[in-house]
């Protein structure tokens, strides 16, 4: 009985363990998302792109904006030079952690009103870095089809290119 004692409450101790782990990478998770938008709200280019890995990519609201980190920091750096990027502020944000993944969604005030983001991190030497991210502009939903009309010349070429 003893030795059954002992293992539950070593199992115990491990389920705590992880427990704790969790709550310390959400923790450095939503710590290291929030500086990365104070970070461009700045215009801390370098701060801003420290948080991405080597082969990140940031897909934009626009259809056309699918951008490796390359192209997106020559994109994004005339905004920063200029000293203001964008403002995101996380209004609500969920975090799932597997391992050394991390997703996430969230929905953000920005300059275009509520927008959500979602992504991928993953942790290198010990480092949350996001490695994909992925902003959309919401749509009430009763806005739907005036938002198609708005839209619809513009992307009915595009589709008609992708095809």
């Amino acid at each position: 009985m003893k030795t059954i004692n002992k293992i539950l409450i070593l199992l115990f101790l491990i389920q705590v363990g992880f427990a704790q782990q969790s709550i310390n990478d959400n923790e450095k998770i939503n710590t290291v998302l929030n500086s990365w938008h104070e970070a461009a709200s700045d215009a801390n280019f370098d701060a801003y792109f420290s948080k991405m890995t080597d082969d990140a990519v940031f897909i934009g609201t626009d259809a056309t904006e699918n951008w490796q980190l390359p192209a997106f920091k020559k994109f994004s750096k005339p905004y920063f030079d200029a000293g203001k990027a964008w403002s995101f502020t996380a209004l609500e944000r969920n975090v799932y952690v597997s391992g050394n993944i991390a997703w996430f969604d969230e929905l953000l005030d920005t300059q275009m009103k509520i927008c959500r983001g979602s992504g991928v991190l993953v942790k290198i030497k010990g480092v949350w870095k996001i490695k994909h991210y992925v902003l959309s502009m919401t749509i009430p939903n009763e806005k739907v089809k005036e938002v198609i009309v708005l839209k619809e010349a513009i992307e009915n070429k595009l589709i008609d290119r992708l095809k």
